[in-house]
């Protein structure tokens, strides 16, 4: 990965926005379904784990050029709770992928100022993944670049009985009463604790749902699909989807200023 991104200033990363690009309306928050690597590597005739090792390349490139052109958080769905259900062949090449990546990635990462860290239940991996994930999230902690969200062993429905079990805990404490258990209070329990909400959920492959990705955390993001497989997603095809949210208007369950009197979304 390139060295460039630490030093590069707001005002020089809104030069290096494509000209079509707003600046400022720039998603702060992009969520990314990377759907299709199996699909890009069996239409290749390969094997499906190369679908996967494309599907790295892909992410680093989607990473940088969120950098650079103004994102500040990027969230990754990149291994789910359901995964562990496929080949134990593809399983274990997935868990090998993730180690040699980050060892082979980190050094770069804390020279661009990246923040990393991995969202999930991360007990169920192995202990070397484990160690490795441990140590890029310390030496990382500090970054002030682009903030990147690897959801790994992740699941939404998860994600929300543990913080229910977290909040029923304390309460039976004593430690809060439950009436007092608002959003914020949910939010606070998250894997995503911290983290402002995505704006944007960018969803390869062609199909049409979020997968038990982000359930709360998506709210009120906006979508955009494409059928592009994931190996293949690259600045032509973010550009289209930062394009398009830029093309929206987010109500937030409120009223368009534009359509007064209309009901919003």
């Amino acid at each position: 990965m390139s060295h460039r991104l630490a030093a590069t200033s707001n005002d020089a990363r809104a030069k290096l926005c494509p000209a079509e690009l707003d600046p400022v309306r720039v998603p702060a928050h992009v969520a990314v379904i990377m759907d299709g690597n199996g699909r890009w590597a069996q239409a290749r005739g390969l094997p499906r784990v190369m679908g996967h090792r494309a599907g790295v390349e892909a992410l680093k490139a989607t990473l940088r050029l969120c950098s650079d052109w103004g994102v500040k958080a990027l969230t990754a769905y990149a291994f789910s709770t359901e995964n562990w259900s496929r080949p134990g062949d593809e399983v274990n090449f997935l868990m090998t992928l993730f180690e040699r990546v980050l060892q082979r990635e980190l050094q770069a990462l804390e020279a661009e100022q990246v923040r990393i860290r991995f969202l999930g239940d991360l007990d169920a991996l192995p202990e070397k993944l484990q160690a490795l994930i441990a140590d890029a999230t310390a030496r990382t902690a500090n970054n002030t670049g682009i903030h990147f969200n690897v959801c790994t062993n992740y699941g939404g429905r998860r994600e929300l009985v543990l913080a229910a079990q977290a909040l029923a805990t304390r309460a039976a404490r004593g430690e809060l009463e439950p009436s007092s258990i608002d959003e914020n209070t949910l939010a606070a329990e998250l894997f995503t604790a911290g983290e402002q909400d995505p704006d944007l959920l960018i969803r390869t492959s062609g199909e049409r749902r979020i997968s038990n990705f982000l359930l709360w955390q998506l709210a009120y993001a906006e979508i955009h699909v494409t059928d592009v497989f994931w190996p293949d997603f690259n600045r032509e095809a973010l550009l289209e989807a930062l394009l398009d949210y830029q093309g929206r208007r987010r109500r937030f369950g409120g009223l368009d200023d534009l359509r007064a009197g209309a009901l919003g979304s």
